[in-house]
């Protein structure tokens, strides 16, 4: 018999497809899960009704556990709910083993590095100072540095370039400051004062003041000019959003804050927003979300909220 089965009258709840959708949930309270991991669970659900209802059904069933494990502290009660308990905690314990660590497995020996909503000042050399953001893995590269992942903003005031590997390409600057960001495979290169060079895809692009470019698995970015204290707003521990969806600010908000708000609603997060929060607010943005869009709030354990 399945220990995580529902009542004999749904039997459907056996099904692979109710499965998957509590590995879905084991994943999610697990501490580890990612941006990419919510995305993820967005398109698993839209694949069909019946996956939206079996999450449902998962989800109603993992808020019946509290019931379950105060049975578990008493001994003539230790019946079906607290061994389903039980069960789920040892499913959580295989789960656990898929640990997101931002930067890959390279992520794990990196010299510099972040935790969730962490920033810290680096020091790299006479000439070279780093403020890494939040999530953010670096590694030394011969002279440079390599970001795995995360955000880095960069001061270099020096004889020789510093040399900066993101991805698939190298960013090169003696004298400017700049703002690197390499997240969900795609790289961002701000130039907020100063100048520096790209290279990526055998071409040089030169950056001056103002001017970003972005590169990635969809290829090579036009030049353009954008708002540098937007873009470095999170040096003032801000984040700014001007006319961006909120699928978008959901996913900027959870490289911030402990736990993870997962998105369950296409349409929802298809809405524009223009917005700026204090990371000091972000404890409390589900709620805020909530009143300013109508959105439904789950609350699950370690610190998940589900938005639909």
């Amino acid at each position: 018999m399945n220990i995580f089965s529902f009542p004999a009258t749904r039997q459907t709840a056996a099904s692979p497809l109710h499965e998957e959708a509590r590995d879905w949930l084991l994943l999610l309270t697990s501490g580890r899960a990612t941006v990419a991991d919510a995305r993820a669970l967005q398109a698993w659900r839209e694949q069909s009704p019946e996956h939206a209802q079996a999450f449902e059904q998962a989800k109603a069933l993992w808020q019946q556990l509290p019931t379950a494990l105060e049975q578990v502290s008493q001994p003539r009660s230790f019946g079906r709910r607290a061994f389903l308990g039980g069960a789920i905690a040892a499913s959580a314990a295989v789960v656990m083993v898929r640990v997101g660590v931002p930067g890959g497995f390279a992520g794990l020996t990196a010299d510099y590095r972040t935790d969730v909503g962490e920033q810290r000042q680096v020091l790299l050399s006479d000439g070279v100072s780093l403020e890494l953001n939040t999530q953010t893995r670096i590694s030394r590269v011969g002279q440079g540095i390599e970001l795995l992942e995360g955000e880095v903003e960069v001061v270099a005031h020096v004889a020789q370039p510093l040399k900066i590997q993101a991805g698939a390409g190298w960013v090169s600057a003696a004298q400017a400051r700049f703002n690197v960001r390499h997240t969900d495979n795609r790289v961002c290169v701000t130039c907020i004062e100063g100048s520096l060079s790209v290279d990526v895809a055998g071409n040089s692009v030169s950056l001056g003041t103002g001017r970003q470019l972005t590169y990635g698995a969809n290829g090579v970015s036009e030049v353009t000019t954008v708002d540098t204290q937007a873009v470095v707003a999170w040096r003032e521990q801000v984040l700014v959003f001007n006319n961006a969806t909120l699928a978008t600010v959901v996913d900027e908000i959870n490289r911030y804050r402990p736990g993870m708000l997962v998105l369950l609603n296409k349409q929802l997060g298809q809405r524009r927003v223009q917005a700026r929060f204090s990371l000091q607010q972000l404890a409390g943005v589900a709620l805020l979300i909530r009143d300013a869009y109508g959105a439904k709030c789950t609350e699950l354990p370690g610190g998940v909220v589900l938005l639909s």
